[in-house]
């Protein structure tokens, strides 16, 4: 007899003695029992009790487990199937049925990694019982599936890769680790794909990688699947990929590789960066050097005799004659050689604070005796102090007196007296202080590429005198010739720098720096002064950064002190026969270089970018100012950058 019933119990002990009774006539019956169960807001403890009642299994609770059920059941329940949905009930509740022998623990599933459950799903009690499967890898490596399945697993179940035997080690409930090792099996399957290795016998290898690598890119840029790899050592080309695409590439692979037509030994080499000329006269001495090397071996010696290689300077080409094995490697040589050197931009700050201060005081004194013809009694001249002083003797004698030349820089005063007869005197005191304070920052730039010499150069030429010479003629048809020989020299900063750049970011630096200027106390362009400073050295640099490659300071003080014995010395009135200077040149002069690798075209236009827009925005800071002769004319300012690029874009189409 099968016995259904759909009740609403009012409370659980009334559901618990109608799931007894039902066993109970399920057992007189000799069927198995079976419920239709509708259960609203249970209390989960209960609802484990009625369970156990049913099932004949028995439960240990963990304290934290609490909660209310709601089951829904249009159709009877037997005990396997009761036991199925009380699992389902335990996962939405967050909690997990373990068995330990004859005991069946019910505790929260975030625990249920630290206590033992099934191996293998096979034996579950239902899709919703707890399991541990360990499953075997063959063709894929363990650690590569753990961060895509790791999704997949909740956060009270576990995955963990053994590198060591290649295996997955996933525990969780039965159902998803069933759908887990499904997955796995899909994944770990047995790949076709295989490198294989093709040798060439007349064909050059990178040539044929260049060939194939362009013909297998899409038109959106992305290649397939397949790879290649030249081998130049053995001349061979490595294929990898799917079986299919690997037998299409070796087909065409054996269509290139074949030997050349008779006369078609002679090759035209475009060079992209290289210069043809130079490139030819380097290839043809290096095959020279070897067939002089192999004299010994006709064979060799004969081969290396057949290479010719000449430069075509209009196309910067160069053409190649050898037979198919020099040939490729000539090839391989220009390959190597034929590439994009890097750049370097080299900023130098060069900073120059110069002090002079000069101080002088002195007095000339001249006393003759004009009664007759005798000489001056007495003067007093210091050198560099009214040398005019000497005219006395003139004045004396009823010459005209210059008064130019009794007057020198800075203060003068003068006092004396000047007759025919009797004593004549004059003094005359001199005092000056000159100040000359010089601040220069100069920040020269050049770019240059890779071990090539840069060198720039901003100044002047100044004119100096070597000499003069002057022809006078005899008679009234002679001719005055005066002449001057002048020699030019350059003033101002040299930069002569060749960088060679490494194979990480530093770069070795083979500067030649100098610095030249006309000193502050020269006034005209003869006869001038030059300050020079020149450092020459090797260093290394990292990209972008700065170092100091020398400075210069110096502290100068001169003192003079000059004066008439004795007289000199007297207080007070020793100041009328002595003339002192003082003079003090302080310079600080320091220099500093910082390069920077251009590595590509993007690298060399932002530094352009900076530069021209440096230049234009001073252009506009000083629009409005100067001097306006032509209302309405605005002074001439370069374009946008973008514009003119713009520009440039148009008249290339």
């Amino acid at each position: 007899m099968n016995m259904q019933t759909r009740t609403r119990f009012p409370s659980v002990r009334l559901l618990i003695l109608t799931i007894l009774l039902c066993v109970t006539a399920g057992a007189t019956a000799q069927q198995e029992p079976a419920a239709t169960l509708n259960w609203k807001d249970a209390d989960i403890r209960q609802v484990v009790e009625a369970v156990s009642a049913v099932t004949g299994k028995n439960f240990i609770l963990d304290p934290r487990v609490t909660g209310r059920v709601t089951l829904l059941s249009p159709t009877p329940l037997g005990p396997d199937a009761l036991y199925e949905a009380f699992l389902s009930i335990l996962q939405v509740h967050s909690y997990v049925a373990i068995e330990s022998g004859d005991l069946i623990k019910i505790i929260p599933d975030a625990t249920a990694r630290q206590f033992p459950s099934r191996i293998g799903t096979t034996g579950a009690a239902g899709p919703d019982d707890l399991a541990t499967q360990v499953v075997q890898l063959r063709n894929v490596g363990a650690t590569q599936l753990v961060p895509i399945l790791r999704p997949l697993i909740p956060q009270y179940g576990h995955l963990v890769a053994h590198s060591g035997s290649n295996m997955l080690i996933i525990s969780d409930r039965a159902a998803n680790v069933a759908r887990l090792v499904s997955i796995v099996r899909r994944i770990d399957q047995a790949s076709d794909e295989d490198v294989e290795v093709v040798t060439l016998e007349h064909a050059s290898a990178a040539e044929i990688v260049r060939i194939l690598t362009a013909l297998t890119q899409r038109g959106d840029g992305v290649p397939v699947t397949t790879s290649l790899v030249a081998d130049a050592r053995t001349n061979s080309v490595l294929i990898g990929g799917d079986k299919t695409e690997r037998l299409r590439l070796r087909t065409l692979i054996a269509h290139l590789d074949t030997p050349l037509e008779a006369g078609g030994d002679t090759r035209v080499r475009y060079l992209r960066y290289a210069d043809a000329e130079e490139l030819s006269a380097k290839l043809q001495t290096h095959f020279s050097g070897q067939a002089q090397a192999a004299g010994g071996q006709a064979a060799g010696a004969l081969a290396l005799n057949e290479v010719s290689v000449w430069a075509d300077t209009q196309t910067n080409a160069i053409v190649v004659s050898a037979p198919p094995k020099m040939m490729r490697s000539l090839m391989q040589i220009v390959d190597k050689i034929d590439i994009r050197r890097e750049q370097v931009l080299v900023e130098a700050i060069i900073v120059e604070v110069t002090l002079d201060q000069k101080n002088e005081l002195g007095t000339s004194v001249a006393v003759a005796d004009t009664t007759g013809q005798n000489s001056p009694l007495a003067v007093t001249n210091f050198p560099d102090f009214l040398s005019g002083v000497l005219q006395l003797g003139s004045a004396a004698g009823g010459d005209v007196v210059n008064p130019t030349g009794l007057i020198g820089e800075g203060a003068t005063i003068g006092v004396g007296r000047i007759t025919d007869d009797g004593v004549s005197f004059a003094a005359i005191l001199r005092a000056i202080q000159g100040d000359a304070d010089t601040n220069i920052i100069s920040t020269p730039s050049v770019v240059t590429t890779d071990n090539e010499e840069a060198t720039l150069n901003v100044g002047q030429e100044v004119p100096f005198v070597t000499g003069s010479f002057t022809n006078t003629g005899t008679g009234t048809a002679g001719a005055v010739n005066p002449f001057q020989t002048i020699q030019r020299q350059q003033v101002g900063v040299k930069l002569s720098i060749t960088p060679q750049i490494n194979e990480g970011d530093s770069m070795v630096l083979d500067i030649s720096q100098e610095i030249s200027s006309i000193a502050q106390s020269a006034a005209g362009a003869v006869d001038l002064i030059t300050n020079q400073r020149i450092v020459e050295t090797t260093v290394i640099v990292d990209d972008g950064e700065i170092l100091v490659l020398g400075g210069l300071l110096e502290d100068q003080l001169r003192e003079s002190d000059q004066r008439v014995p004795l007289l000199g010395r007297i207080p007070l009135l020793g100041n009328l026969f002595r003339a002192r200077t003082t003079e003090k040149v302080k310079t600080n002069l320091m220099i500093f270089i910082r390069p920077t690798i251009l590595r590509d075209a993007a690298s060399a236009a932002i530094e352009t970018n900076q530069k021209y827009n440096l230049i234009r925005d001073l252009q506009i800071g000083r629009q409005g100012s100067g001097v306006q002769l032509m209302p309405g004319e605005e002074r001439p300012t370069l374009p946008p950058l973008e514009e003119l690029l713009n520009e440039a874009d148009e008249g290339g189409m």
